[in-house]
């Protein structure tokens, strides 16, 4: 399989979801699309992404918080005083890892909101997305997934579809999403590697030897996760389309994973807050 477009124009034609899922799926070109990586923290992408990084070297990554809780507790526990310590030492982390997996000159920008605060901020979170959107102009969008594991990353989730949603009611053409894999609640606690649902959608994707060799090199990068990132495998991966999620629901039945944590925000309150955000966007719920 062979893709390659220069650029994106506004009247310029764009590639399709299937084409660019199958592309990243096969691995078997060279790097050739531009693609937008929306994460919320530092290591998302890694985790859900790190076999295809040698494809993405023509892409921008983008992180939608700084990784440092304003409340001191994972500074403190890895040894540092402030936030904006824990925050460069958690972007360091970052660069490293995409030297590590072959890309040495990023296109890379952090908008810098608070971790675990992101969603009190969805409509500027929006904003920032659409203007990114509009000044890269990408192939894709690679995101999360609106799952609950994190109110994160169901805030960056919102950020990239109603920032396309806007782009499209001003006649913008927008890039197809496709999302990787975090984590969410299951029956019997967290899953990781794998989607809240089916699709018919979706691509597994395994990993060879030497892909796991570098996958668990990259993880290593990350000092200061690596009690978290002892949950996560290192053999498959999954990517798919992404579906329109329907923001005026929780995203399953039940408790929500991060409704065990103090991180600021309950679904119930998620929710609230996604329908301000839309309101102001005279975006209405029903559209999903």
């Amino acid at each position: 399989m062979s893709i390659f477009v220069e650029t994106v124009s506004p009247g310029s034609e764009l590639l399709l979801a299937g084409e660019i899922l199958d592309w990243l799926a096969s691995a078997e070109s060279t790097p050739s699309c531009r693609g937008l990586i929306v994460a919320a923290h530092p290591d998302d992408e890694v985790i859900g992404l790190s076999s295809r990084l040698p494809l993405l070297s023509r892409s921008c990554f983008i992180h939608v918080t700084d990784g440092a809780p304003r409340n001191l507790q994972d500074a403190q526990a890895h040894g540092y005083s402030t936030c904006e310590e824990y925050a460069g030492a958690r972007r360091m982390e970052f660069f490293n890892s995409l030297r590590l997996a072959g890309i040495k000159d990023a296109c890379y920008r952090c908008l810098e909101f608070p971790d675990q605060e992101s969603s009190f901020h969805l409509s500027d979170l929006t904003l920032e997305v659409r203007d990114t959107i509009s000044e890269h102009r990408p192939h894709f969008i690679l995101t999360h997934s609106y799952e609950g594991g994190h109110p994160d990353h169901d805030a960056t989730s919102f950020a990239v579809h109603n920032a396309c949603r806007l782009l499209t009611s001003t006649g913008d053409r927008v890039p197809p999403v496709l999302e990787f894999t975090s984590y969410h609640q299951g029956p019997n606690g967290i899953e990781v590697g794998t989607f809240l649902e089916n699709s018919t959608l979706e691509k597994l994707i395994v990993l060879t030897s030497k892909e796991c060799e570098r996958k668990r090199r990259l993880f290593e990068c990350f000092a200061t996760q690596q009690e978290v990132l002892r949950w996560f495998p290192i053999e498959t991966e999954r990517l798919r389309i992404a579906p329109d999620p329907n923001f005026s629901a929780p995203p399953h039945n039940g408790p929500l994973f991060y409704e065990q944590f103090s991180w600021g925000v309950d679904g119930v309150r998620w929710r609230e807050l996604a329908a301000e955000a839309l309101r102001a966007f005279e975006l209405e719920m029903e559209a999903f």
